[in-house]
């Protein structure tokens, strides 16, 4: 076993507010046997029908080996969908070959952004005419088992994995991930939702961002389970190929299980369903449960805290759980954190908690309820949004005198739209258009209207509620 042989689990599900999840010397016990698979894991399957554990190793070794020609430790950028050459990066990383960026976004904006806030001077790419110019492409090959097996490990709190935040409204924010971050993470929730190597997970989410690495690469390879190698995103689909292959996980976003509010629904084979990325509308996740007898487990957390706590419709209670080994108080109405999944840029109070953005009212049993957000972050369709960074951009634009950024409901649980209000002389087509050349799709606001101004009250402040009345009635 890669893990599960050497864990002390008494220890690591152990609540302690100032020390690591597990002591140094623990941890460096199951860390350093990483890079060493057993002969009858490499011959057991990765991807279903398609990698198998030592073809994986032997391709970390073969990026390891082109890296290491360069001289120096790289930067690579994974921008691709494939699992297994996800997971080879990351092992090859964790022997010191290079360090890891996974992108919000392939489109060449997004990347020339990232580029800019965080460099990096070789990718793997699905899409390589998209990379900024003069970024080394490289095309990964097997290398020989035996010397990534002869390897160490990197410092476990060596930041070797870098994600982003905040995308296409702003510049992005950068936030480190260090072995202990991702591995402490991936290896207590495997243990928490007893996954195994009989499981086999499906995911409909990509492996570049920090829901899809976790669920569809580090806790399978963690459980030494299977994963199928494709993203299903249609629902058909998604029902057609868990009941084909057998799949007993699976990885989704509330959009997918409202989509899957079909009559055929019937999922066998499935021993634990997650959704992550937003909150699952309750009428979506009742349907799940009724035509399933499956409650869907909602894992709530973010890109630079990590997982905090779950919840489960089947108990039929809102409040969420905190994760064993995540201490959480209240500071004011904000939610505050201690882990070792944190990343190190997050700031600490003298306890060492980190506030989050979200507002939080404690309930009974150590559980809590989320009131919202307490900046102005929304999620659309599972990514995040900053609404005044959106407004910026809009007040950027030619002939724009002002713009009103808002999010409304959609009436379809807790969904939302993004709307704004512009003053300006243009029309609502080429506005889009000018917002297209900025922006990612998803953060372009849905609905626009124009205006000649915009009124404010007596202090010269922007009346919200008015301009969110104007919006909603303008689409009745």
């Amino acid at each position: 076993m890669i893990f599960s042989d050497f864990l002390d689990k008494k220890h690591f599900l152990k609540v302690c507010p100032t020390e690591p999840l597990m002591t140094r010397n623990q941890f460096a016990s199951l860390y350093n046997k990483i890079l060493a698979p057993s002969k009858t894991l490499c011959r057991r399957d990765f991807t279903s029908h398609g990698y198998s554990y030592g073809e994986l190793f032997e391709l970390a070794e073969g990026i390891r080996k082109i890296l290491s020609k360069r001289g120096r430790e790289r930067t690579l950028c994974l921008c691709t969908e494939n699992k297994a050459v996800v997971a080879a990066a990351v092992l090859a990383s964790l022997t010191g070959a290079c360090r890891l960026i996974l992108p919000y976004s392939f489109s060449a904006h997004a990347l020339r952004e990232m580029h800019e806030a965080a460099g990096f001077d070789a990718a793997i790419a699905d899409h390589p005419e998209e990379m900024p110019a003069g970024i080394e492409i490289i095309t990964p090959l097997p290398g020989r088992l035996e010397k990534i097996c002869s390897g160490s490990p990197r410092n476990p709190d060596d930041p070797f994995l870098f994600l982003f935040t905040g995308g296409s409204t702003g510049k992005p924010k950068v936030w480190s991930k260090s072995p202990r971050n991702l591995l402490a993470e991936a290896f207590y929730l495997k243990e928490e939702f007893a996954l195994g190597e009989k499981d086999l997970f499906l995911a409909t989410v990509p492996p570049y961002h920090i829901y899809g690495l976790l669920f569809s690469v580090l806790i399978p390879f963690t459980a030494q389970a299977r994963v199928l190698p494709d993203i299903y995103t249609f629902p058909q689909e998604i029902i057609s190929a868990v009941n084909k292959h057998r799949a007993s996980v699976l990885v989704s976003v509330p959009i997918h299980y409202r989509a899957m509010r079909v009559d055929n629904l019937s999922l066998p084979s499935l021993k634990i369903a997650f959704c992550s990325s937003g909150v699952l509308d309750r009428p979506d996740s009742l349907y799940f449960l009724k035509k399933t007898g499956l409650g869907v487990t909602e894992i709530y957390g973010s890109t630079e805290t990590g997982g905090i706590a779950s919840r489960c419709i089947s108990e039929n209670i809102a409040s969420w759980q905190p994760f064993r080994i995540v201490s959480w108080k209240l500071t004011g109405s904000r939610l505050s954190v201690q882990s070792d999944f944190v990343s190190a840029e997050m700031e600490q109070d003298g306890a060492g908690y980190c506030l989050t953005g979200d507002e939080a009212s404690a309930d009974k049993n150590n559980r809590f309820i989320l009131l919202g957000r307490a900046d102005g972050i929304v999620k659309i369709a599972g990514k995040r949004v900053d609404m005044l960074d959106v407004q910026n951009k809009i007040r950027a634009l030619p002939t724009v005198r002002n713009a009103v950024v808002v999010s409304l409901p959609t009436g379809k649980g807790r969904d939302s739209i993004i709307a704004a209000l512009v003053a300006c002389d243009l029309t609502e087509v080429h506005l889009k258009k000018l917002l297209a050349e900025v922006l990612e799709p998803y953060a372009v606001p849905r609905r626009i209207k124009i205006v000649s101004s915009i009124a404010t009250t007596a202090t010269g402040k922007t009346d919200r509620r008015l301009v969110e009345q104007l919006l909603a009635a303008d689409n009745q």
